[in-house]
């Protein structure tokens, strides 16, 4: 059984066949599609062998087996009825991945099994609408011809064979599956911060946002820029009642949003608690039907992004309270903050990744700025390490946002120095992350890191909230001994002389060859006997 490392290294050396002969940003699509495939598959064998003999098989050969013969059967129409009211989905005995396997096995695999597959499964359910449209099996970058393309997609199946689905517990798929995503945002560098916020800032944003909410059965969590759906799943790890938790999400780019879906089932996430969506988070506001506030809502958006900025959006509820000013065209880090934070319940908790200007910049965004302090809306700022995310190495902040509390004090943590360096990236351990949890649930000002401003604070430094206003990480400089330093330099001139002495002597005892030789160093001695 592949479980915990074993897993990863199979479910990488998948990405092995597809290297070098696509970019990661396209081989991500294969390997993750066909992990989500075999996942699908497998699940799917071993809930019609548990329906038939109410335990799970000790392999899939079994369960095929099982399946194939119940199939052929008057009982087949009753399971299928059964299966697809569980599963949402049904497969054929030829559509299995144990049955690709074996074709590809024995060398006679065809990628039109697996697209027949794909489809079926896609035409199930409105769930899985166009979930493997990106995962192209006539694509040339496969290889040429029908045999070259079948025979790589075979390779890729025949590798996944080491993930064993079937007794692999809880979230451990779930995980290998993010672990994945993870490596290939960091071999796809800049094109990866669409879909990935790496560990340390994804842990710190859902611990924080979830902070004083784990107990809370069927919270609601929302994320309009979704990525992979990581952030929202990162929450989980924090609550006491995960099952019930309830995921609302929106993903512009599609190939994306179908991961974040993937990545929900992968994490066993129940079809009832998934709401995602792939649509344009700033052009039109979503949900505006069903829930429309959540108890945490996390955000890791493209920053300084362009937006249209139309003068429509002024009377838009999630914009029109700030005093008739829009984010600019140019930067929409205000527009996607301001979004979030509409969507975010009286109780519940905002936690948003953006570029440091948002803290300082003036115009449009210093009037927003005011606003949201004057309402205490702001509840705290976290400067993060530079380097720490795929898609830019400039340093980015968390901003702490909670409606209607008491008070309008903003909490300032320097986190800048809290990382290691690993290859390319800075990356933030869990001792990192465990510090700044502690200097925001302590929520008091500490010599170089931390410092609980007033309002009247922040109103004197004109709702300027870069942190090294309030934050002072300066060192003093150690006072001199100018006595010390003298005689320092007084022995140094000493010894620098005794050594120039010994030299010259050495120098002087030397015989020469020719003329030219003994007159050059002559002049270098003479040079010497200056110093």
């Amino acid at each position: 059984m592949a479980e915990g490392k074993d897993l990863l290294q199979v479910l990488w050396s998948g990405a092995d066949v597809l290297r070098g002969k696509m970019d990661a940003n396209e081989y991500k699509t294969y390997l993750l599609g066909l992990v989500f495939y075999k996942y699908l598959s497998d699940s799917y064998l071993a809930k019609v062998y548990d329906l038939i003999n109410d335990e799970n098989p000790d392999s899939l050969e079994e369960a095929q087996r099982t399946y194939e013969e119940v199939m052929k059967s008057d009982d087949a129409e009753e399971l299928l009825s059964e299966i697809k009211e569980s599963k949402h989905y049904t497969l054929d005995p030829d559509m299995t991945y144990i049955n690709m396997l074996n074709d590809a096995k024995n060398n006679s695999f065809n990628r039109e099994k697996l697209q027949a597959a794909f489809n079926r499964i896609e035409e199930s359910d409105e769930l899985f609408n166009g979930l493997f449209a990106d995962v192209d099996l006539y694509s040339n970058r496969l290889g040429t011809g029908d045999q070259k393309q079948s025979a790589t997609i075979a390779e890729v199946i025949k590798v996944l064979d080491g993930v064993d689905i079937i007794h692999t517990k809880g979230d451990v798929l779930g995980n290998a599956y993010e672990y994945l995503i993870g490596q290939f945002a960091s071999e796809t560098g800049k094109k990866a911060g669409e879909f990935y916020t790496p560990h340390g800032p994804a842990q710190i944003l859902c611990r924080i946002a979830m902070s004083g909410q784990e107990q809370k059965k069927g919270l609601q969590v929302y994320d309009p820029c979704m990525g992979s759906g990581s952030l929202m799943l990162s929450c989980r790890n924090y609550s006491k009642e995960p099952d019930y938790i309830k995921y609302y999400g929106q993903e512009l780019m599609p190939s994306t949003y179908n991961l974040a879906r993937m990545n929900m089932f992968l994490h066993g996430v129940l079809p009832e608690n998934q709401h995602l969506r792939n649509g344009d988070t700033l052009d039109a506001d979503w949900p505006t039907d069903e829930e429309t506030e959540f108890d945490v809502v996390t955000m890791n958006p493209p920053y300084s992004a362009n937006w249209s900025a139309a003068e429509g959006f002024k009377q838009d509820e999630r914009f029109m309270d700030y005093g008739g000013k829009l984010a600019p065209k140019s930067k929409a880090d205000y527009a996607f903050l301001l979004h979030g934070f509409y969507h975010l319940k009286q109780t519940g908790t905002m936690a948003i990744v953006l570029p440091h200007g948002v803290l300082f910049r003036g115009a449009a965004e210093g009037a927003i700025r005011e606003t949201l302090l004057k309402n205490g809306s702001i509840y705290a700022v976290i400067g993060l390490p530079s380097n720490m995310f795929y898609n830019t190495s400039i340093p980015t902040c968390i901003v702490v946002l909670k409606k209607h509390r008491e008070g309008r004090d903003v909490l300032f943590i320097d986190a800048s120095k809290l990382y290691e360096k690993e290859k390319k990236q800075n990356v933030m351990r869990e001792e990192h992350i465990d510090r700044v949890l502690e200097l925001y649930t302590a929520r008091e000002s500490v010599d170089k890191v931390s410092y609980l401003a007033s309002f009247e604070d922040i109103k004197a430094n004109d709702y300027n909230l870069n942190i090294p206003r309030y934050v002072d990480t300066s060192e003093e400089e150690p006072e001199v001994d100018i006595r010390q330093l003298s005689a320092s330099i007084r022995e140094t001139n000493r010894a620098i002389k005794e050594e120039n002495g010994a030299l010259l002597k050495m120098l002087g005892e030397l015989t020469f060859a020719d003329e030219e030789t003994k007159d050059a160093v002559e002049e270098f001695i003479s040079v010497l006997g200056e110093v």
